[in-house]
């Protein structure tokens, strides 16, 4: 039982965390690859801090992220020194060295870093991680305020209103839209835009996550997401799909299957009348579809009551490439999809319990914001990697290991010499 750290008779949640959260997660030579593969290696040494241990400061600012640059500088300092690998010819980093560090370090080697170890964590025994085959994985977006700088407003623009509006938003917003895990709420892709402008709204970041899907994943989504390229797109990496759709949508009842669900086809809204018909008849046929033209899916709906508290009912569409009944029953299907809400926990993870309610970002200029962003995402990573495989040992589902709880006790156990790796 996750009462008071303890989630197995074993040992506590401490002892996992003793192991070294970030050292576990994020190794050493993965950051030097990261830094290699990014071309930031350090050129000479003259005093100032090489980039493994800027990379690791990242992470440290987004672990204590109520800490001014030099506090959490000098955590992960102390840290180094417990190994024993902390170079006399370093420079203890002030606030304006840290801010110069983070600048040479450019945001390339955490997106790298973050590409490569950010990869599914839940195992075969990990509880509410999969249906049948599929791994349950979500796409989602969140928006977070970047400081009011000219620089930050011109990459990212700010949400509803443009600068000069009386009613204008105060701080410009850099948006998030990522690919998680249900299980454990591990992120595991992601794509950083802006709120304004062209081709930075929620579907043309998700656009470019869809060619990197893997092909044992049930992808799932909210109405907002879909779209006739945009299901296409995803359709197409070989993932399985579950997507919630817009009432508006015309779906063709092709044929009444025996759990309630129904085959249909989506179809280019760009073909209408007698040649959107044509279609229809040939997939009802059972024959083959020109996917460019048209899709065959299989439709769940079902009413969710009184869901606003409006006294009314609401229609719930669901449309998957799992065609075959049989191999995930409506009702399983169903359930999958309000996994999606797992998501919407793991971006309050993110918000909430490691920037904080309503803070904002600490980077001034929009490189810095991608590099802070890649910070958070490793470190949120890194403990939730931690929180399932505890949970997985313990037998028990990984929500019921609070995140806000294993937070805390991280934060305590940093200063131990196994929270960094050398």
């Amino acid at each position: 039982m996750a009462k008071n750290g303890v989630v197995s008779a074993e040992g506590r949640l401490t002892d996992w965390v003793s192991l070294g959260v970030l050292a576990g997660f994020v190794p050493r030579d993965a950051v030097d690859d990261a830094v290699a593969a990014a071309g930031k290696q350090a050129r000479r040494s003259d005093g100032k801090l090489p980039p493994h241990v800027v990379v690791y400061l990242v992470m440290a600012l987004a672990l204590f992220a109520d800490d001014d640059y030099e506090e959490a500088a000098a955590r992960l300092t102390e840290t180094l020194a417990a190994w024993g690998c902390w170079d006399e010819a370093w420079s203890v980093p002030t606030s304006g060295g840290i801010t110069q560090a983070r600048q040479r370090l450019g945001p390339e080697p955490m997106k790298e870093l973050f590409a490569e170890l950010a990869v599914p964590v839940a195992g075969e025994l990990t509880r509410g991680a999969f249906l049948g085959p599929w791994r349950l994985m979500s796409v989602d977006g969140f928006e977070w305020d970047a400081p009011d700088t000219a620089e930050n407003a011109a990459a990212f623009g700010y949400s509803g209103k443009g600068p000069g509006d009386l009613d204008c938003p105060a701080f410009p917003k850099a948006r998030v839209v990522s690919i998680s895990e249900c299980g454990s709420h591990a992120v595991v892709d992601a794509e950083i835009g802006g709120v304004a402008g062209k081709n930075t709204g929620e579907q043309a970041l998700a656009r470019v996550l869809y060619k990197r899907l893997e092909d044992d994943w049930l992808l799932i989504a909210d109405r907002n997401f879909y779209g006739w390229a945009d299901w296409c797109a995803a359709a197409g990496s070989g993932a399985a799909l579950l997507w919630r759709v817009k009432a508006d949508l015309r779906l063709p009842v092709l044929e009444i299957l025996p759990d309630g669900s129904y085959a249909s086809a989506l179809i280019d809204p760009k073909i209408t009348g007698k040649a959107r018909q044509r279609l229809i008849d040939a997939a009802r046929a059972g024959e083959d579809l020109d996917p460019g033209h048209a899709r065959r899916v299989r439709v769940i709906e079902y009413e969710v009551p009184d869901r606003d508290g409006d006294g009314k009912g609401e229609l719930i569409a669901l449309v998957t490439t799992i065609t075959e009944w049989t191999a995930a029953p409506a009702a399983m299907l169903a359930a999958a999809y309000h996994q999606r809400w797992e998501h919407e926990s793991g971006n309050r993870q993110l918000k909430t319990y490691l920037r904080g309610p309503g803070k904002v970002l600490r980077s001034k200029g929009p490189d810095m914001v991608r590099q802070e962003i890649y910070g958070y995402l490793l470190t949120h990573y890194a403990i939730s990697a931690l929180t399932c495989r505890a949970a997985t040992e313990a037998g028990i589902d990984p929500d019921r290991v609070k995140f806000k709880r294993t937070v805390r006790i991280v934060r305590r156990r940093a200063g131990d010499p196994a929270a960094f790796p050398p």
